[in-house]
């Protein structure tokens, strides 16, 4: 049954994880989403649904735990933040390349380097444009709210499984370490080897009875095979950019002016859009809740309607660049944003929005 709890963002994710029927957790302690790997000890679901918890030796073994659990069709999933994200590119590559469903959790903090342990939205650089090397997409959820840090979980699986492609859930940290009501989602069984067996063809089971041995690799050592591979993933991820664009429009109908902003930026966004119709500025706020795929399309019709944008991050400017390829030069897009891990007052956007007029 559905519970209602007020629990942290990382928390929530937690919970989620398990109550989905998730199969694996492999992960190692970063601040600030240590608490998903903590509140998982807690709860010990192993003793409850099977599902394993691990922690790694680091973050790099974590991935490749990754790997070999979604190899044999587990729903498998890790998380950490910015540096330890970093240091697991090499095996996300190698999970996009071998077209393996899993879920990665990302709460962003400040950088670069080991930077701080304050929150930040500066890894959108790193999940939306590609961290790892090679061309490969990642499906890039940004949740706004505790609720949506449960509820992306599950969407995140499902996603996963439906394109076998790994989907990350790219958090700050506000969001991440934030306190809110949440429902969390009935528990489910985990699947049985039969029923796993049936959805993945493609895994590695060990039991092949009946059927040929499947090969999970990323290796393809002819190029004209290798051109195939990049070939059929393009067109896959063309496939998800048609269909799988989600986001959120509020008071956009009759706005002059557009704040794109995702995760925290967003609601901080949705009270300056409040304060300056207050004030006979007329805002609306688009809120990406896919960063990948991008709201290209529905960005570009705002274009004829509104008289200039605002990029609000809590970064330097990353996504602004999606915005302003999505406008093609037909309006005025500006950025604001803060940095060091400093999250910005309702009216230090609302100063940046008259600046656009």
């Amino acid at each position: 049954m559905e519970e209602v709890v007020l629990m942290k963002g990382n928390e929530a994710i937690a919970h989620a994880a398990v109550r989905c029927g998730a199969d694996g957790y492999f992960g190692y302690p970063i601040t600030p989403q240590s608490e998903i790997l903590e509140t998982l000890a807690e709860l010990k679901p192993w003793e409850t649904t099977g599902m394993v918890v691990l922690q790694a030796e680091s973050e790099v073994a974590a991935i490749n735990m990754v790997y070999g659990g979604a190899g044999s069709g587990k729903m498998v999933l890790t998380s950490s933040s910015s540096p330890g994200i970093s240091l697991k590119q090499e095996g996300i590559s190698y999970l996009a390349g071998a077209e393996l469903p899993c879920l990665i959790v990302n709460v962003m903090r400040g950088g670069p380097g080991l930077g701080t342990i304050q929150p930040s939205q500066a890894d959108y650089f790193q999940t939306v444009k590609g961290g790892g090397h090679g061309d490969y997409r990642l499906i890039a959820l940004a949740p706004a709210s505790v609720q949506e840090m449960a509820d992306f979980v599950q969407l995140g699986f499902d996603l996963a499984f439906k394109y076998r492609n790994p989907a990350i859930i790219l958090a700050d940290g506000v969001v991440g370490q934030m306190m809110e009501k949440v429902i969390l989602p009935a528990q489910k069984p985990r699947r049985t080897e039969e029923k796993l067996i049936a959805q993945c063809p493609w895994a590695c089971t060990g039991r092949t009875k009946g059927r040929k041995p499947n090969i999970i690799t990323s290796l393809e050592l002819q190029p004209d095979a290798m051109e195939l591979n990049n070939l059929r993933f393009q067109a896959k991820y063309k496939r998800i950019e048609e269909n799988e664009v989600r986001y959120e429009e509020i008071n956009c109908n009759d706005a002059e002016y557009l704040i794109v902003a995702f995760g925290s930026m967003a609601r901080i966004g949705q009270k300056a859009m409040e304060i300056a119709r207050e004030s006979g500025i007329k805002v609306g706020i688009l809120r990406p809740i896919t960063l990948w795929p991008f709201p290209s399309k529905v960005i570009a019709r705002y274009a004829s309607q509104v008289k200039g944008m605002l990029s609000l991050e809590l970064n330097a400017g990353q996504m602004i660049e999606d915005i302003r390829l999505a406008v093609n030069g037909k309006i005025k897009v500006e950025h604001f944003g803060r940095l060091g891990g400093i999250v910005p007052d309702p009216d230090e956007i609302v100063t940046a929005i008259k600046k656009l007029m």
